[in-house]
């Protein structure tokens, strides 16, 4: 962990870096593009956040998928129900979650503590699916926050802005049971917020959704086992006093135990139609898959640089060829150093897609 401290004693920002797990893998040849989808459409009337959800838009929003663990489909499915809907107007993003829990408990009441210590409901955006400069957002069930800005993900040296707030944020929990009251059985929790879409202009290149924009999104929900002693709720340990490891549920599944990973999270599509109408399906578009193409070679210049400390050459790592869609597409590549560009151009165009060493695409056309 590192912070900054600016001249003359006073704290412009907090900036924290933290490594990611070894153990994770970046090769993701096999991995199925397939990120879920949910379509954001318009309110008609105004939202009042007080963690109840019983205005009529709400009810006529549709909820997401149940979330299932981190790592996908193949693992058990959570012991308990999260589910999420959204709605949007010209000044807000609404967020409504409802997170089944038959013990609430919070112990964390810091603003910007590690708030994951607790069980807790997680946000993350990406306006511009670049996988760099993304918000982030955790609450507990008492209502605390921490809300932080990552400049990229960790494992691309990403820096954490962790005094950024996301201000006018507008919050209520509502709790149907009893708050850290161990006697008793709960139903759960919900959670509902209007996030303010001028703080989002910041890492958007100073836009607002409009009808038909694509956001990458994901929620997470982080799950302890606990255990009731001396009347109070207590994290479980292992027989050597260690504690289990935390439960990590999520909408759109990331495929390994890491939240940080932009490429992996689902489709927030903005549709300008009002709730409760009629909506076309989303469809991914295929620009989507030419960027993901281009991550499979960050992927393996990855792999390929952590044991010869260069990039490699495309033929290197089999990727001089690729065929998508039926099409056969030759990506290019030049490299300077520990440094290096990849491109690969949409088909009947002058525009090319483009990544980087540290993951963060791009688009420009070419005259």
């Amino acid at each position: 962990m590192r912070t900054k401290i600016e001249a003359g004693g006073m704290v412009l920002f907090l900036l924290i870096s933290l490594p990611i797990k070894a153990d994770q893998p970046f090769v993701a040849d096999n991995a199925r593009f397939n990120p879920l989808s949910y379509t954001c459409q318009r309110t008609t009337s105004q939202i009042i956040i007080d963690g109840s959800l019983d205005e009529a838009d709400w009810a006529a929003a549709q909820w997401t998928e149940d979330f299932q663990d981190i790592q996908g489909p193949t693992l058990p499915a959570p012991t308990f129900r999260t589910r999420v809907k959204m709605l949007w107007d010209d000044s807000y993003l609404y967020v409504a979650a409802e997170l089944e829990e038959p013990h609430i408990w919070g112990t964390i009441t810091q603003r910007d503590a590690v708030i994951f210590h607790d069980n807790d409901f997680e946000i993350f955006i990406d306006p511009t699916g670049d996988t760099h400069n993304y918000l982030e957002y955790e609450v507990n069930a008492l209502g605390t926050v921490w809300d932080l800005l990552l400049t990229k993900p960790y494992r691309d040296g990403g820096m954490v802005v962790n005094n950024w707030d996301i201000k006018g944020l507008k919050q209520a929990i509502v709790i149907n049971g009893t708050l850290n009251k161990p006697g008793d059985q709960d139903v759960g929790w919900t959670l509902e917020m209007a996030i303010p879409l001028s703080v989002i202009r910041e890492v958007n290149h100073r836009q607002l959704p409009k009808d038909g924009d694509l956001w990458r999104m994901n929620f997470s929900r982080v799950q302890w086992h606990t255990e009731i002693s001396d009347g109070r709720y207590h994290k479980k340990k292992d027989d050597q006093g260690k504690l289990l490891p935390e439960e990590n549920w999520v909408w759109s599944p990331q495929g390994v135990i890491d939240m940080h990973r932009p490429e992996f999270w689902g489709f927030l599509y903005f549709s300008g139609t009002a709730v409760g109408q009629p909506t076309k399906p989303f469809v991914i578009p295929a620009d989507e898959y030419l960027k993901w193409t281009l991550r499979n070679i960050y992927y393996r210049q990855r792999t390929f640089m952590a044991v010869h400390k260069r990039p490699a050459t495309l033929e290197e790592i089999a990727m001089e060829r690729i065929q998508l869609a039926g099409q056969i597409l030759e990506p290019e590549m030049v490299s300077m150093g520990q440094q290096y560009i990849a491109r690969i151009k949409v088909p009947g165009t002058k525009t090319w897609w483009l990544i980087r060493n540290d993951g963060f695409v791009w688009k420009e056309t070419m005259q």
